[in-house]
This record gives C-alpha cells, structure tokens and sequence, in this order.
C-alpha cells in the first residue's frame, strides 16, 4: 500500500488510460473472460467436502483401521432400502445382484449385504421388522471427490433393487454427492434481480444502474473462472463457489457504486468524463484498493486456524474480491469512457451522486442536519445503539457449535430420505456411528485377555449410548473393533456427550496400566474432533483478524481512538448478527419458514467464516466514511464539522450500498445448502446492523465524544508507521 503514496498520480493515470482507451480494456476484459471459462470447462477442478485432520485421534484411528482391517477402514457411506411390501429377504436375489456390481465398482474397498447368510442369526444392517436395511460400502476416499459422475455407475449398480420394487436412497457422503445444486443459482438470479431494483431506484437511471451489475459480473465470472483452475491443484470445499459468488457478487457492486457516485458528481461539475473517471479512480478506488486489501488480509487470517479446509475456504472468497477490486479499477473507468456524458439519458428519477464537498458550514441536507442531531445528544444516540445491538446479540451466550446432519435437509434430498428410514428402523443415532479402536499391537499377548475384560466393563452402562457391540480383533489379531451408537442425531448433544464421554473417560479407563491405545473413529467422530479444533481455535482467529484490522485503520487514518474505535464496534456488529442466526436456527425462531427442518446446531466452522468476511465487509463502510471525515478533519480541523460532512457526502451511498448486499446476501437464503442460509442470513443481518445500526448511530455519536483526541497519534508511532493517502488527489 505504501507504493500509493510514492506514485500519487498512478490511479489517477490509470483511471484516464482505461477511460480513453475502453475497447482495449473491454475487450482484454472479454477475452479473459471467455479463455478462463474455456480453460474452466476443459481442465477445470471440481469440489468436494473431502478433508483430513492429521494428528487428531480419529484421523490416526483411520490409519490403524486402515493397516489392519483394511475393508473396515476407509470412507463409509449407507445404501439404504425399504420394501413396503414385506421382509427383504424376499428381494435377496436383486439385492446380491446389486451388492456384487458395487463391488465391482473403482474405488471400492468394501460392501457389506444386509441380509444375513442361510441360517445364520440377522445382521445388524436389517431393522426388526426385516423391511428396512442398509448396505455398507467403503470407499478409499470421500465419495465426493469422484465427482457427480461417479453416481452413474452407482445407479447402474443398484438398478436391479429398483427394479425389484424396492426403495433405494444413498445416505452418508455418497447422499452429499447426489444433492442437487441448481437451487443456488436461483439465489444468485434473485439477489441479482434485487440489486437491479435497488440500484434503479438509487441512481434513477438505467444505465448508471447498469455499470456496478455488469462490472460485478464480469469480475465474479472471471473470479469463479480462476477458482475453478486452482481446483485443479487444490481441494475446496463444495461451498466454495457459492460462497466466492456471494461474496464477489456483494463487494463488487459496492465498488463500482462507489466509484461511478463520485464520477457523476464530478460530471455535474463540469468535468470532461475521460478526466473524471481518472479522479474517480484516484480517489474512491484508492479507498476500494484499501477496503479490499482490508477485506482480504482478514480472511487471510482465516489461515491460522490451521485449518485447510477453513484456510481455503478463505482463499476461494479472496478470489472473487481480488477480482471485484480489478474489475473496478479498469473494468468501472472503461465503462465510463464508453457512456461518457450518456450516463443519464434513460433517466426515471433525479439522478443521485455525491453531494458536492462545499465547505461543511454550508452543508444543509438532511444528513447534515442528522448529524448535527447526533451531536446535540451523542450519549442518547450511543445508548439506543447500544441497546438494539445488545437486544440482537443476547441469543449468542446460548451458541452449541455442532455439525448438522443430513435429517435437516429437504424431503427432495435422497440423503435426507436415507436418514429418515435409518431413524425409523434403527434409531436416530445409527445415523451417526461411532468406531471404538483399540491398538493392542503393543500389549503382551498373555495381557489382551484382561485388556479385553476391562474394556468390556467400562463400555457397559454408558451415558447417551443406545448400544455398544462387543469389541472383535481383527484377523490378524491387533486391534479390537467395536461399533457405539447413539440414543440421539449426529447433531444432538447427546451426541457430543457419548463421544466425550467415550474419548476422555471410558476407553482411557478400559487401557489404563496398558500400553493399548484407543481411538474413536468414523465420520462422526471426525467432525466431532473438527468441531473441537474449530472451537479452540476460534479465539486465535479473531485475535489476529482484529488486530490486522486496527493495524490497517491506524496506518491509513492516523488516529489511535479511531483504530479502537473501528474494532471494538465492527465486533459488536458481528456479535449481533451471531444472535440473530443463533435465534433462528437453534432456537427454531423462523428456521422451519427457511427450510430447515427443526432445530439444527451452529455449524462449527460459520462463527469463524461469518467474522473473518463480516470483519472485512464491515470496514468497507469504515474505510469509505473516515476517508471522507478524515479529509474534511484535514482540512478545517473541526472534528464536529468533519463528522457532519463526511457523514452528509457518504450516509446516501453507503445506504444503497448496503441495501444491494444485504439483498444479495439475503437471497442466498433460499439455498437447499444450510450452512450457505446461515451464512446468506448472518452476512446480511450484520451489514444491515453495520450500515445503520453502527454508522448512523454509534459512529457519529462515539466521534463526537471523543472529538480531537479520535484523531490523537503518538508522534514516535506516527513516524514508525508508512504513509498512506486513502483520500488520493
């Protein structure tokens, strides 16, 4: 960022440039467009959920499995299927059919028939009645990574059951790969449409309300383009693309707004539209450069978490704003060039831009005037805002971390359907199996027999455990296998308690004296151990997060109350809109009106999504008022008139602004995905409470009290910290 200050006219230059030469710009712009999504379409990468935890128990659990009883390691996944008609065992024929061609299948380790041999006792796998069972098959990998395409060799498979009559629903990962995915395109449609809306009727004119949306776009397709072949290398998780989307989508619309407001106010002015795009972009692009610096080094920090899976779901949403934040500071002024003095001819309103900077005493508007309101009572403004955050947020001290499970899903979904029957003919914790391991390798043979004894008492009589099976070596006599089922959903807090239990307390006490150790393992557990991880590292996050962010404020504004300031209510706005989500999907405050069925936990990892981007998001606006107070500060060294001014020129904006995201966060609600609702709903709930609750209420209120010493620097510190001019020429 320092490289601004060192070549003052550099966006200036380049706005002019790609003002004056716009057909070279569009058309480098279109044929990026086009060769990234050939190459997409070629070679691109695909999603999928499959990730691995090194080092914690149920990974190495896994390992064990995997070295000595291969056909129980590996990835599980449930073909479940009900006759209406009567027992299964009356489709064995078909269902041996089905099992051998599964077998057969690549990637394959193991299948297991539900129906028992003849004359041997009932399986496991068939419900009491006999008309509902499951076949187990085991794959090397997370089904997912196979990809959609994978499902057509599965349905060829299972088609002789099918045809037997039978019903047949894929539960487990496999049911994850067979989720539709069109519903999230309709999201994309709808908050598009609404920003249409929305920018319409702000700008009042058709073409400058065209700009923002075709830029975003263009930026976001060559951004998703881009994700895509970094898929190639690298796995993302299958919430990537919409959550790069949705996040792309929302800053690159602001930032062309912010940018074409400030080039209309100059065209008003007289300027020629070549030198007025060149003085957009040095000035408001040099504010949208900082915020999407601001906005990308916060969901760099995501990265601590030590996460790959969390890490890159951050580097996916730093994509699309990388992108956001070229599209407008080429692609925006090179649109301009084209309409030139055009921008207003299909006007349906008085068209809206920047107010002019008039000296602040003539400033007279109703935001103005709002302002000087605000001063005449900070304290009474400071609490009102104060207590609508603390109202939201009260929800949040009741947060339960979790993992939702597939009964939450829509009816339409095949694992959904899968999860219904398993809890219907099984109970709803044999949704959620837990593997007991147990490395004996290193216990004495003469002392297995007394391991085996103390583990089997120690397993007896266990909280939350509808059953525990005896505990079976392996064939080559190593490990001991057993398998623990819940009396609750994967999702339960039962759930998390047998498994705590299990981990920290029975199996400890079955191996102690020994040299035996103890795993739990599965998928379940899995997500447990993420859960526990993500939870422990949550902290560390929002530490570093915070304080990159004060760092940022600090350098570019130089004052050190400001920098406080800017954090400590970025985090009550994040703590709002936490309550908000808590209230509607744990406490079931609206969730079945959403889609969700029932009340779900809060997935483990959207407290630290939701404030590494709302962090980032909420300095947008930060970034983008201060520059204007902190300009008009410079000037007069009025704090209260600064505050009134910036306030006056940016409150409009920066309204119309947040409507369009909170629109396009807001309409991801409608996905099937409930982690995307969770987070299409705290995204939009939090720049709303940022956009009105924070900078209308609490910003002007908190500036006005603290007044000069807001701007207070240490002048050692300002001599150590570089020099950065976000207000540009």
């Amino acid at each position: 960022m320092s490289t601004l200050t060192q070549r003052p006219g550099g966006l200036h230059r380049l706005g002019q440039w790609c003002a004056r030469h716009w057909a070279v710009v569009l058309i480098g712009w279109l044929v990026a467009l086009g060769g990234l999504h050939g190459l997409q379409n070629a070679v691109g990468g695909s999603y999928s959920d499959d990730f691995s935890l090194p080092g914690v128990q149920s990974h190495t659990g896994q390992q064990v499995l995997a070295a000595h009883a291969p056909a129980s390691g590996g990835f599980g996944s449930q073909i479940v299927l009900r006759d209406a008609s009567g027992p299964l065992t009356a489709a064995a024929g078909p269902i041996g059919q089905s099992v051998t061609a599964l077998q057969q299948l690549p990637h394959v380790l193991s299948v297991v028939n539900p129906l028992p041999a003849p004359g041997a006792p009932p399986t496991g796998a068939l419900s009491a009645d006999q008309t509902i069972g499951y076949v187990t098959v085991r794959f090397e990998a997370n089904p997912t990574v196979y990809g959609t395409g994978y499902l057509t060799g599965v349905d060829a498979a299972v088609a002789p059951m099918r045809a037997a009559g039978l019903q047949v629903e894929y539960g487990g990962p496999l049911g994850e790969l067979a989720r539709p995915h069109a519903k999230d395109l309709t999201s994309e449609a709808i908050g598009f449409a609404v920003a249409v809306v929305v920018l319409v009727i702000g700008f009042g004119s058709l073409i400058a309300a065209g700009l923002p949306l075709l830029s975003a776009l263009l930026a976001v397709i060559v951004g998703l383009s881009c994700l895509s072949l970094l898929a190639i290398a690298f796995t993302f998780a299958s919430v990537s693309p919409t959550l790069a989307t949705m996040i792309g989508l929302g800053v690159g619309i602001d930032y062309a707004l912010f940018l074409i407001t400030r080039h209309r106010q100059l065209l008003m002015d007289g300027v020629d539209p070549t030198s007025a795009a060149g003085r957009a972009v040095a000035t408001s692009g040099r504010a949208v450069v900082v915020s999407g610096c601001t906005v990308v080094i916060a969901l760099a920090g995501l990265s601590v978490s030590r996460v790959s899976f969390i890490g890159k779901l951050g580097v996916a949403a730093m994509v699309t704003v990388i992108t956001a934040v070229l599209g407008a500071i080429t692609l925006v002024p090179a649109l301009l060039g084209l309409i030139g003095r055009r921008i207003d001819r299909f006007c349906l309103r008085t068209p809206v831009a920047e107010v002019s900077a008039v000296p602040a005493e003539q400033g007279a508007g109703f935001w103005h005037r709002y302002a000087r309101r605000v001063e005449r009572r900070p304290w009474w403004f400071l609490a009102g805002g104060l207590v609508v955050i603390g109202v939201l947020a009260i929800p949040l001290f009741s947060i339960r971390l979790g993992h939702i499970d597939d009964g939450a899903d829509p009816i339409t979904f095949t694992d959904r359907r899968a999860f219904d029957l398993i809890s219907e003919g099984f109970g709803p914790g044999a949704n959620g199996p837990l593997t007991i391991v147990v490395d004996q390798s290193a216990v004495p043979a003469a002392d297995r027999a007394t391991l085996l004894t103390n583990l089997q008492h120690s397993l007896t009589g266990v909280p939350n455990a509808a059953s525990i099976s005896p505990l079976q070596p392996t064939s080559d006599g190593q490990v001991l296998i057993a398998t623990a089922i819940s009396t609750s959903a994967p999702q339960e807090a039962a759930t998390t308690n047998l498994f705590n239990h299990l981990k920290n307390t029975a199996l400890p006490q079955g191996t102690t004296g020994t040299t035996a150790k103890s795993y739990l393992t599965g998928t379940t557990a899995a997500q447990l151990d993420f859960l526990e991880l993500v939870a422990a590292r949550l902290p560390g996050i929002i530490a570093v997060v915070v304080g990159l962010a004060f760092i940022i404020i600090l350098v570019v504004f130089r004052g050190l109350l400001v920098a406080v300031k800017a954090a400590v209510l970025n985090l009550l706005s994040i703590g709002a809109s936490y309550g908000v989500v808590v209230a509607v999907f744990q406490w079931g405050w609206g969730g079945p009106a959403l889609g969700v069925n029932g009340k779900v936990p809060i997935e483990s990892y959207v407290p630290m999504m939701m404030f590494a981007i709302v962090f980032g998001l909420s300095m947008d606006y930060e970034v983008f008022l201060l520059s204007r107070v902190h300009e008009d500060w410079t000037r007069t060294r009025n704090s209260r008139d600064a505050v009134a001014h910036g306030l006056e020129i940016t409150a409009r904006v920066i309204t119309c602004a947040a409507l369009i995201m909170v629109s396009v966060f807001a309409a991801f609600i409608l996905s099937d995905n409930i982690v995307v609702k969770m987070l299409g709903l705290g995204l939009a709930v939090s720049v709303l409470v940022d956009a009105t609750v924070v900078r209308l209420l609490l910003v002007p209120a908190v500036l006005t009290l603290l007044g000069e010493r807001a701007w207070w620097m240490p002048r050692r510190l300002d001599r150590m910290l570089p020099t950065v001019n976000v207000e540009g020429d």
